[in-house]
């Protein structure tokens, strides 16, 4: 598998920097939102919304984790060729405040499909209702599969089928930054 970086980790900070200040432009103040960061990276995505929300608006803005393990409809591995046909590894969710009238906003590191982000719609409506649920991404890959797509884009990577986004941060992976893995020979 060949890997190729295309965004480096000062081009990724300005991207975070970009969609936070369009979550500011658009909601004119952010006193009703939580940021919900879906498992596993964009849990540290949205953190550092939050922490750049602070700088610029003196406000914490809270900060939930979603696991939407049990939400996906693709766990039985048909249709996704890579998804294993394991067990899926559970986490819990955590969201620090009640969502009811809130403005939620789903961050995730990648969309793709849209599966996971409807996954996560209905987690959250398991766990209340929010005013509005607006959803922003870091990458957007693009090949739909579901009408979802998102309100606050870091970057627009135009993929094939045959590549792969991957994602790494700090946090996690050590480094910041966006590969793209190619299968093709």
């Amino acid at each position: 598998m060949q890997k190729k970086e295309v965004v480096d980790a000062v081009t990724m900070k300005r991207a975070l920097t970009r969609i936070t200040y369009e979550i500011i432009e658009r909601n004119k103040g952010i006193q009703d939102i939580v940021l919900v960061g879906i498992k596993t990276r964009g849990i540290y995505i949205a953190q550092r919304i939050a922490e750049r929300l602070k700088q610029l608006e003196q406000i914490d803005v809270p900060v939930g984790e979603l696991d939407i393990t049990l939400y996906r409809d693709d766990m039985d591995g048909q249709s996704m060729k890579k998804r294993s046909l394991e067990e899926p590894e559970l986490h819990s969710s955590d969201i620090p405040v009640s969502l009811e009238g809130k403005e939620v906003i789903l961050i995730d590191d990648v969309l793709f499909t849209g599966r996971t982000i409807r996954a996560a719609m209905d987690a959250v409506m398991d766990l209340g209702r929010p005013r509005k649920i607006s959803l922003a991404v870091l990458v957007d890959r693009g090949h739909r599969e579901l009408p979802i797509r998102a309100d606050y884009v870091g970057k627009n990577i135009p993929t094939s089928m045959a590549e792969e986004i991957i994602v790494e941060v700090e946090e996690k992976d050590g480094a910041d930054r966006i590969l793209i893995a190619s299968t093709e020979q």
